[in-house]
């Protein structure tokens, strides 16, 4: 077994693969993420705070394009062979998303190349990689000849030397109050004692004997609901002004009334919750989404019709409630309504959602529009990218049974 155990975080986002990597005893050796305003939020949280990373040298710390890394850096990432346990993350989904447009020629659907020369060129021991259930799904477009880039990836990764193994998973039967399937990809290089397949595929049976052991540990349930999550969070007359969003009001705690809620509160006090900036709803869209709240009694897309009467545009508006899990927490705020309040979730709600502990602050704008979208990751499409930590953690501690 190893004495111990790195990583690289490639296509890292906020930091939320590292941060349940970090809780799991890895050690970073550096992340790269393309988005200055994700990489400031993981600088802040592991590499100011957390000191999580212990850096390479001949990297800048800040944000980099995979591509230029591989380009500008290649004999360096080659002299990393033999000293990386682990290469983890998986490229951006929109190109793949069932949620998106699925564009085949997607341009970052080419990341997958870059990834693959990455892998190539340190040879990391493992590999996890994970990326949006569409990733298994065929093209739209192109049927008859579609590609499943999850099979495409797999034989790439057997052609360079190792063994892999890829399965469906639901974050939500994990501790997550939300139901968020995702492709899981394990892979182990060849030339490793023991590898096979079968140990890839081991993995996730591992992961899901060792489930309940681990969040008895942690005092929580596995199917968590959004009201074990979120009811302190609720809007009162105890309001204050977002300190960080001028014109906005931001709630304070309510007493923590589960033990999700106590989880995630831990380390961080009576202060008021970071990010946590209600929207400014008018009149006439407070009365809309009472009346959203009240069409259906399960958390699910309201009906095309109904979308029509009340003149809603958006391709998903789903009433939460307070006894089930969420659906997928997306980088758009407007897809959910609070589960007993007339508003959008506030960052901070989407961040419990997805694990993320109060203690992780997230940086940059809370949101962008227009043509910006393309080039910006503000705080909610951070969180709504980002792998849930508590994931990332129970994740962690099995791949170091692999090595």
């Amino acid at each position: 077994m190893a004495l111990s155990y790195t990583y690289i975080d490639i296509f890292a986002g906020c930091g939320g693969l590292s941060l349940g990597l970090y809780n799991a005893g890895w050690k970073g050796l550096f992340a790269i993420e393309k988005s200055p305003q994700a990489f400031d939020t993981l600088s802040h949280n592991l590499i100011e705070k957390r000191k999580h990373f212990e850096w390479v040298d001949w990297l800048p710390k800040q944000a980099l394009d995979i591509n230029e890394v591989i380009k500008n850096y290649s004999e360096q990432l080659k002299k990393l062979q033999g000293k990386v346990t682990m290469i983890a993350g998986g490229p951006p989904c929109q190109g793949f998303s069932i949620a998106g447009q699925r564009n085949e020629n997607d341009e970052r659907n080419k990341l997958i190349g870059s990834y693959i020369k990455f892998v190539k060129l340190v040879k990391p021991d493992i590999i996890f990689f994970e990326n949006v259930k569409g990733f298994t799904m065929k093209f739209r477009n192109n049927s008859k000849k579609g590609k499943k880039y999850s099979q495409i990836v797999t034989h790439k990764l057997d052609s360079i030397g190792y063994n892999v193994y890829g399965k469906l998973v639901n974050f939500g039967d994990y501790g997550i109050p939300q139901k968020r399937t995702r492709f899981i990809l394990v892979g182990i290089r060849k030339d490793i004692k023991n590898s096979s397949i079968e140990k890839a595929e081991s993995f996730f049976a591992k992961l899901e004997a060792n489930k309940f052991n681990f969040l008895q540990k942690k005092g929580i349930e596995a199917n968590t609901t959004i009201k074990d999550a979120l009811s302190d969070l609720l809007s009162s007359k105890i309001l204050t002004k977002t300190p960080d969003r001028k014109g906005f009001k931001s709630g304070l705690y309510s007493e923590a009334k589960s033990n999700y809620q106590l989880l995630a509160r831990n380390n961080v006090g009576d202060k008021f919750p970071n990010s946590h900036s209600f929207a400014k709803h008018t009149g006439k869209i407070i009365e809309r989404l009472k009346k959203i709240q009240t069409v259906t009694q399960k958390c699910k897309n309201i009906s095309e019709e109904l979308k029509q009467q009340l003149d809603i545009h958006t391709q998903v508006l789903v009433p939460l409630k307070a006894n089930e899990q969420a659906p997928t927490v997306t980088s758009i705020p407007d897809d959910m309504v609070h589960y007993c309040e007339p508003r959008i979730l506030t960052v901070r709600e989407c961040a419990r959602l997805q694990s993320f502990p109060d203690w992780f602050e997230f940086k940059n704008k809370y949101t962008t529009g227009g043509k910006l979208r393309k080039k910006e990751l503000p705080r909610y499409t951070q969180v709504g990218n980002a792998i849930p930590p508590l994931f990332g953690e129970q994740a962690g501690l099995i791949l170091k049974e692999l090595v």
